[in-house]
């Protein structure tokens, strides 16, 4: 029997696996922050405006722009927000961002398909399915490469470097879905759009990184070194989901267990 895992949670695992169980294996959830809602505005309204330039249909920056503000002022799923959330704040960095990006970033890109999601792709020997969704595709010299969009406080650094440290199976997953969901052969080397979600115009920098190459190796490993895939397909199969207080993301914010967690005690 093969488990479903969505490809943005595989980080999960290797951050804290016993919330990656809660989450990912038995759907538990908790509501979206503040942050999460910003992030998802932001993919919503770029992947409006790049698809209405591949498709010529002439949208503009300020009316895809509206895309952000829905996701926003009508989100799909319950949110959390704290006394010093400022919903109209989330909204103004969102619209800035999108703006930045469309006007720096998406002229400088080749894109061949936008937001293309992978129903399902089967790894059966390690009994994982993998299921989720790249967020472009873009040519590049004469193959193809995807390019991940990350938003965050710490997405591009004051100097202008996105970082990609700890990307490559993140990046290699969704190299291997957008070939499955799209058909065209992922050889070129893969880059990072970094969004910097500060609260003024000089935080809210846009980016891109440097060339990752290789992504897979990570996910793949080999006979001496077992990769990615490997590691969370054996703790699925043993049942073993070790807890990581240590984890920046172990608060009740993130973790839907968080309560009644043993391994925090």
């Amino acid at each position: 029997m093969s488990v479903l895992i969505r490809a943005s949670g595989l980080g999960d695992f290797l951050d804290c696996a016993a919330r990656a169980e809660a989450k990912h294996l038995l759907g538990k959830r908790t509501p979206s922050t503040a942050k999460s809602l910003l992030g998802t505005a932001i993919h919503k309204s770029t992947a409006v405006f790049d698809q209405s330039a591949m498709d010529g249909a002439g949208i503009t920056i300020s009316e895809a722009a509206a895309a952000a503000v829905d996701a926003i002022r009508k989100p799909e799923t319950d949110v959390a927000l704290e006394d010093d959330d400022n919903l109209q704040q989330v909204e103004n960095i969102a619209v800035a961002l999108h703006t930045r990006y469309c006007k720096e970033i998406a002229p400088t890109q080749q894109y061949v398909a936008v937001e293309v999601k992978c129903e399902s792709l089967e790894i059966s020997d390690l009994g994982i399915t993998l299921t989720g969704t790249t967020d472009r595709i873009a040519r590049y010299a004469d193959d193809f490469g995807v390019r991940d969009l990350k938003s965050g406080g710490t997405a591009v650094s004051a100097d202008g470097t996105v970082s990609t440290k700890g990307a490559a199976y993140q990046i290699g997953v969704y190299e291997m879905l957008a070939e499955a969901a799209n058909g065209l052969p992922i050889k070129a080397p893969a880059k990072i759009i970094g969004l910097q979600t500060g609260k003024t115009e000089r935080g809210q920098r846009v980016a891109v990184s440097h060339d990752i190459v290789n992504a897979r190796d990570a996910l793949i490993g080999d006979e001496e070194s077992p990769g990615v895939l490997q590691a969370i397909s054996q703790m699925i199969s043993t049942g073993t989901f070790p807890g990581n207080p240590r984890s920046m993301l172990c608060g009740v914010k993130y973790c839907p267990i968080y309560a009644t967690c043993r391994f925090r005690r």
